[in-house]
């Protein structure tokens, strides 16, 4: 059978600077912007005016936030830009109880340091642990003895109360970190109290010991920072475990107060007891924080 070529057919095939004449003499009209069995391109006009067809440009790169950094930029230097050095202060919305506790510290350390010493002296008295009060009203006191400083806001467990208590609120929320707080406060002034109680009951410490003057909050601290270790890095915890360690048992050795040196390691060895918990507790206030971020986003995508 003789192969027909059409009129699409025998104008591809004709030089596109030339007419096309069909078998009658007439001249076809030229179709410069068709290719024989393929689709119609894209028609761009050239600075110079000459038509062109367009050809394809490749996308653009966009550099967002999420781009990983430049590979072989040193661990330390990538953590260094992520350093929020505010974060380490307890703010109203961020840390809310290390907050709020610390400036009902901040309040009575004033009333301390210029309010009338006699009244003071009362005051401290009146919130003192000693077995008498402990016998005779021990939540009022178990909870009016945290409520001040020895040495005031200039002492260094002031200092370790702010750090190590926003610390730990940030990674296991408020209410946790006051249980862990007031834990170790409560049992470490219950043992150490209670130590001084059988030892006047049998003999070993006169009856003045019962009414021995103690009130701060170094129990609570002690145990916050032993709970602390266990979820930083290795790198942080342990060194700050290891020297906050030997410096009790420093004071125990020069043994100026025995009984509240051996209340800081019992406190101390408390917060370490409590890493299974606590560790529970930071895994799930991280999905918290995850699905929260993450239904934000979801509301924002919508609302976008």
């Amino acid at each position: 059978m003789e192969r027909i070529a059409t009129a699409d057919t025998q104008a591809s095939a004709t030089p596109s600077g030339g007419p096309l004449a069909d078998e009658s003499g007439s001249v076809a009209p030229l179709d410069s912007g068709l290719l024989d069995a393929m689709p119609r391109q894209r028609e761009v006009l050239d600075g110079a005016g000459e038509l062109r067809f367009g050809t394809p440009t490749p996308a653009a790169v966009s550099v967002s936030a999420s781009t990983p950094a430049v590979p072989g930029e040193p661990y330390v230097l990538t953590a260094l830009r992520r350093v929020r050095p505010w974060r380490l202060l307890p703010t109203p919305t961020g840390t809310p109880f290390t907050f709020c506790y610390g400036v009902l510290l901040v309040v009575t350390s004033l009333v301390a340091q210029y309010a009338d010493p006699t009244f003071v002296n009362e005051l401290h008295q009146a919130s003192s642990t000693d077995v008498t009060h402990l016998l005779r009203d021990p939540f009022l006191v178990l909870v009016a003895s945290a409520l001040w400083i020895v040495g005031g806001m200039v002492s260094p467990y002031a200092f370790l109360f702010l750090l190590v208590l926003t610390a730990l609120e940030r990674r296991i929320g408020g209410i946790r970190a006051a249980g862990v707080f007031l834990f170790g406060h409560i049992v470490a002034t219950l043992a150490t109290e209670g130590t001084v109680g059988i030892a006047v009951l049998v003999g070993h410490l006169p009856d003045s010991s019962l009414h021995r003057l103690d009130y701060g909050i170094s129990f609570g601290v002690a145990t916050s920072i032993g709970a602390l270790s266990g979820l930083l890095r290795p790198w942080l915890g342990l060194p700050l475990i290891t020297l906050f360690g030997w410096s009790l048992v420093t004071d125990l050795i020069a043994f100026t107060d025995p009984m509240t040196n051996w209340g800081h390691l019992i406190s101390l060895t408390i917060g370490v007891a409590t890493w299974p918990l606590i560790r529970r507790w930071a895994r799930t206030a991280r999905v918290n924080r995850a699905a929260t971020v993450a239904g934000a986003a979801r509301v924002e995508a919508a609302g976008a």
